[in-house]
C-alpha cells in the first residue's frame, strides 16, 4: 500500500464512522517501532507504521486509523483526545476501534557469550564491554558466540 491509498482509506474511513472529512495527510513512518501510529498535535497529520500493514493486514490498519481519527477528530472539536478522557473512550467503543494494536515487535535479538574457563553462557539484551566484564561464576574471560533471533508467539 502506497501512502496515496493510505491517505484515501484515512479519507474514507473518516467519512463512513465520523461523518467529518479528514482534510490532513495521513502517511506511513518506517521509524515507528513499538506504536502502530500516532496523531500529530502540530500539523494534525497521522504516521501509522508499515510493519503493522505488512505483519497483520489490512483490517489491523483500518483499526489504527479508527484509532488515530478519534485523535485527531476529538482534538480538533476542542474535546478530549487523550486515552484516558472520557470522550476518547466513548469514541473508541462508539466507532469499533481498538484500545491497542497487536504488538509491533515480534522479534527479539539476544546476544551469548560463553566464558572461556568454565563454558557457561550468558543470554543478553544488550552488548557486554568483554575487557570490563568477567564469568561470575569463576572470573573467567568473556567471549561474544552468537547473535540469536527469537520469535514471540503469538
Amino acid at each position: 500500500m502506497t501512502n496515496k491509498e493510505l491517505q484515501q482509506l484515512t479519507e474514507t474511513i473518516s467519512l463512513a464512522f465520523f461523518k467529518r472529512p479528514f482534510t490532513h495527510t495521513a502517511r506511513f513512518n518506517n521509524r515507528l517501532r513499538t506504536t502502530g501510529g500516532r496523531y500529530l498535535l502540530k500539523s494534525h497529520d497521522i504516521e501509522l507504521n508499515p510493519k503493522q500493514y505488512e505483519r497483520y493486514g489490512k483490517e489491523e490498519l483500518i483499526g489504527i486509523i479508527k484509532h488515530e481519527l478519534c485523535h485527531y477528530h476529538l482534538h480538533l472539536e476542542g474535546k478530549g483526545y487523550k486515552h484516558g478522557d472520557k470522550d476518547f473512550q466513548e469514541w473508541l467503543a462508539k466507532t469499533g476501534a481498538p484500545r491497542y494494536c497487536k504488538t509491533a515487535q515480534d522479534e527479539q535479538t539476544v546476544l551469548v557469550y560463553t566464558c572461556t574457563s568454565c563454558s557457561r553462557t550468558y543470554h543478553r539484551r544488550r552488548k557486554i564491554n568483554t575487557q570490563k566484564y568477567v564469568c561470575g561464576t569463576c572470573h573467567g574471560k568473556l567471549k561474544f558466540l552468537s547473535k540469536k533471533v527469537l520469535h514471540q508467539r503469538k
